[in-house]
Parts: structure tokens; sequence; C-alpha cells
């Protein structure tokens, strides 16, 4: 089973997402919560934001295990640029670009170890005394 929570039009470029996302992917909940939060910059708001809203779709809309659950996917697409135009000298314009992002999350709930059947460990043979002395 997965969550998914997505944000889009995020008035951010994607290139400053991307490096925010890299450290959470493949960590527990939990854990990408507080990387998020002690991360310095906006990036890290807003794309905590949406682990939280994926965290929550998980709990409430698929009764998930918030203590089992691990980012999947995370990415930093990019959405559509703005376009505007800056004065330029000599009456000339210079464009401005606003980029935005669309980020999207994906929870999933990691197999509990318990659930697995352990495996049985083979039975050692043991070697006589002249065996181990060769």
């Amino acid at each position: 089973m997965e969550a998914k929570a997505v944000a889009k039009y995020v008035r951010m470029s994607s290139s400053k997402l991307k490096p925010v996302t890299d450290l959470v992917r493949g960590k527990d909940l939990n854990e990408a919560l507080t990387i998020l939060k002690f991360t310095p910059g906006k990036g890290s708001e807003l794309v905590e934001k949406v682990v939280q809203s994926a965290a929550a779709n998980a709990e409430n809309n698929h009764d998930m295990n918030p203590d089992a659950l691990y980012v999947a996917e995370i990415s930093a697409n990019q959405g559509p640029t703005m376009k505007r135009w800056r004065p330029g000298a000599q009456g000339r314009a210079g464009m401005i670009l606003k980029r935005t992002s669309h980020i999207y999350v994906t929870l999933k709930e990691r197999e509990a170890a318990a659930k697995q059947a352990p495996k049985a460990e083979e039975p050692k043979e043991e070697k006589s005394e002249k065996e181990e002395v060769r």
C-alpha cells in the first residue's frame, strides 16, 4: 500500500529543491521529518510540508501505521516558468525567469521483520581431534 501527496506550482526552482529531496529519499518517516526540520532553507520547509501531507493521507485515508512508513519515492520536477521583464540600460529589457516546481512524495509501509519467519540455522558439524590437527 502506498500514500501520495503532491505540491504543484511551488515558487522555487527545482534545482534548489532536488538536493533536499535527495537527503530524505529511502529514509523512515520520522527520520526524514527530523532531517527536514533541521535542514536550513525554504526548500526544506516546502518538502517537509508535502511529506507531512503524505503521512496524513497514509494514516487517515489508507489506515497505515505511521511508524512503519518510509519515503519510497520523492522528486522535485520543473513546473512552468513565469517570464517577467526588467528595464535595462539604454532602453533595453532583461528577462527575469520566475521558476516553479512540482514536488511528489510517495510513502510506503515497510515489511515488518517480525512477519517473516526466521531462518533455521544449519547445525554445525563437529570435527574430530584428528581433523583439527591437520
